[in-house]
């Protein structure tokens, strides 16, 4: 007969420090206010509290629980199925590899390969200081840009093995790092705030923006009844004008 040992059952949630859920409460109701039935701030909510810990805690879970009159259990199905909510602590830099198809064999994984060994982390890994967290992640819909690497969700187009660790090293170091389009890079806390709604203050945020590539839009162009160009992507190694790089 085999024992089955039973563990002590979990404790509740800690709450979090009066100031703090108070800071939080007055946030959660701004989001609360936006929907018709407030089930449905559950989304931005779960980023509101990643945002404050840099994942989603078991306190965060039981705040917006409480907050929208729901169970420990609805919120926890909703912040375990999307990956976009960290279940445990993570990185000041959220760095994503795309490993689908295309990014794949264009170099996606030759990339997150060489970028494990160089971090010294293994998938969701993050390093000893705390700076990076490093995952492959799923389709960016950013196929005519591949290989793609993801920072905060902000993109990093065409990248090599080499740039990509460029890339880790200088955010380590603290040295300004620019995305190849799309808003300057913040930190996943701040992301995350953004993510739950609340305005982006910093200066050009707004306004920066990065379009669709040629690839991407030759559809549009042939509906349109546009003769797109006959070369829409060119081969490694050759530049648009056909000479070799």
């Amino acid at each position: 007969m085999t024992d089955i040992q039973l563990g002590m059952p979990q404790l509740p949630a800690p709450d979090y420090p009066a100031e703090v859920r108070a800071r939080l409460e007055q946030d959660a109701r701004a989001i609360i206010d936006r929907y018709p039935g407030s089930r449905s701030a559950l989304l931005p909510m779960l980023h509101l509290v990643q945002s404050e810990e840099g994942h989603v805690t078991r306190t965060g879970m039981q705040f917006c629980a409480d907050m929208l009159g729901l169970t420990t259990a609805e919120v926890t199905a909703v912040a375990t199925f999307y990956t976009m909510y960290r279940r445990r602590p993570s990185g000041d830099y959220q760095v994503g590899v795309c490993t689908n198809t295309l990014c794949a064999v264009m170099g996606g994984d030759a990339i997150f390969e060489e970028l494990k060994e160089h971090l010294g982390v293994a998938n969701e890994g993050t390093t000893e200081d705390g700076k990076i967290t490093l995952e492959h992640i799923e389709c960016n819909a950013a196929c005519d840009f591949a290989p793609v690497v993801m920072v905060n969700w902000e993109f990093f187009d065409n990248q090599t093995p080499e740039s990509a660790k460029r890339i880790v090293d200088d955010l380590r170091a603290g040295r300004p790092v620019a995305p190849t389009r799309g808003a300057p890079l913040c930190t996943f806390k701040e992301t995350a705030r953004i993510l739950a709604g609340f305005p982006d203050e910093r200066e050009g945020a707004v306004e920066a923006t990065g379009g669709a590539g040629p690839a991407s839009l030759v559809g549009l162009r042939l509906a349109k009844g546009e003769t797109p160009h006959h070369k829409i992507v060119h081969p490694r190694g050759e530049s648009a004008s056909g000479e070799g790089e």
